[in-house]
């Protein structure tokens, strides 16, 4: 993960103008003291991370019962329409998880969420790196504190892969290659779900920088694909539902309806034997499937061995509300989250290997940092990473790229007007909001 760095301060200095919130008034200000109240605290994710955090909840009240938490969560999917509503209408929670995109969406001048430096009394940041926390520091304003860096993975149903006598793929010429073994039993080796998150968008953006060495969308919001560019990752899309590497978006629709991947039959069956996911999240795969069956495979390659293109970012922040009447509670909550060796056995990596060296130290001192998150972060720390820019996953950007991608797996557009009509939207919308 060797580009972290660089590219996490340029979000703290560049002058950002999307299409946040407007300023909010009546800022409650600190007093370093901690009173009998109730606190809201929402946070989207899979059962594992809920059934983990809902334990961390009930430990805090039992260490502080006169701080109540009420939590909100739920699945992604529609997650970020819920909280912007809630954002733009004053009633967001008093703590948010939130995404690295809503930064540059919510507060692209610092003012969107509480600045947390005004909290040290409660929050302590001491086992942060400093370059870990510039990811969520907006005009010189601590918004947010990351949780955890994490990127994208490739896991498989070694049950099913053992079963046809076939290893995990190391190129994508070997991932193309095993379509036809797999179609020949009725089984996808992998696939790629479009309805969270722009997935399938992400491994041909992947696939084009490590192709031509150039960023997708660079941390200031400009796009760094050529029109030509962008036809080679739609291309490369339609490749793999041709080769019969993933299902196509109206068979993964008739057999899933509105599910996620992760909650398709389809996956749990082994119909289905792979998946991308983030690695902080890989544990709603998990837990559906016998312990030990999901591994991580290796990060695709070219037929060169040329690893770069993998990308990475931080997993998810908290930010407290900058309308919020507690802001010492939320902070002190926030840093029980974060800091907390109890608290911390309780999470472990269900939002990722944890940023603050506390957790992690205490976690790798009880030999708890084990499994996928952690297996998938080695193998990225292998790689010459690219930080993921915050506008690639905003909300409009990925509805530009799963209409292009749906266009084409339905047939309704050839892949060049998919890609013209893909370059022209992102250019369009990049320059708007950058502007």
């Amino acid at each position: 993960m060797k580009k972290i760095i660089a590219s996490a301060l340029l979000l703290t200095v560049l002058p950002l103008y999307a299409c946040g919130a407007e300023s909010k008034k009546n800022v409650t200000p600190p007093d370093g003291s901690l009173d009998k109240c109730t606190i809201r605290f929402s946070w989207w994710g899979g059962d594992d991370r809920h059934e983990a955090t809902l334990k961390a909840i009930e430990l805090w009240e039992k260490l502080h019962p006169d701080i109540h938490i009420v939590p909100e969560y739920g699945g992604w999917d529609g997650w970020t329409e819920k909280v912007s509503a809630q954002l733009n209408g004053g009633t967001e929670p008093d703590v948010i998880q939130i995404n690295y995109d809503w930064l540059v969406s919510f507060s692209p001048d610092g003012t969107g969420f509480y600045d947390l430096d005004l909290l040290s009394d409660q929050l302590d940041l001491s086992g942060f790196d400093k370059d870990i926390l510039s990811f969520g520091t907006m005009n010189g304003k601590l918004n947010a504190v990351t949780v955890s860096l994490s990127g994208r993975g490739l896991f498989y149903n070694s049950q099913v892969y053992d079963k046809l006598n076939a290893s995990f793929p190391e190129t994508w010429e070997q991932l193309i290659s095993l379509g036809e073994k797999f179609n020949n039993y009725g089984i996808y080796p992998l696939d790629l779900d479009n309805q969270s998150g722009g997935t399938a968008w992400y491994l041909s953006v992947v696939y084009v920088q490590q192709l031509t060495g150039k960023e997708f969308i660079t941390m200031d919001g400009k796009l760094g694909f050529s029109e030509a560019d962008i036809k080679t990752a739609v291309d490369f899309y339609k490749s793999l539902e041709d080769a019969h590497v993933i299902r196509t978006i109206k068979t993964r629709t008739d057999e899933d309806g509105n599910a996620a991947l992760y909650q398709s039959p389809e996956f749990i069956n082994g119909n289905v034997a792979g998946c991308l996911e983030w690695g902080s999240s890989i544990g709603k795969y998990e837990m559906l499937l016998p312990e030990g069956v999901l591994k991580a495979g290796p990060l695709l390659t070219d037929n060169n061995g040329n690893s770069g293109g993998w990308m990475i970012k931080p997993s998810l922040l908290y930010a407290v509300s900058d309308t919020t009447e507690y802001p010492d509670e939320a902070a002190a909550f926030i840093n029980f989250l974060l800091n907390d060796t109890d608290c911390a056995e309780l999470l472990g990596t269900t939002r990722g290997i944890p940023a603050s060296s506390y957790a992690e130290n205490h976690l790798e001192s009880k030999g708890l940092l084990t499994g996928l998150a952690q297996e998938n972060d080695h193998l990225l720390e292998e790689l010459d990473t690219v930080t993921i820019s915050p506008y690639m996953e905003m909300t409009q950007m990925k509805e530009f790229y799963n209409s292009a991608l749906e266009a084409v797996s339905y047939g309704t557009m050839d892949t060049e007007t998919a890609a013209k009509e893909l370059y022209n939207s992102i250019n369009s919308y990049l320059e708007r909001i950058t502007k």
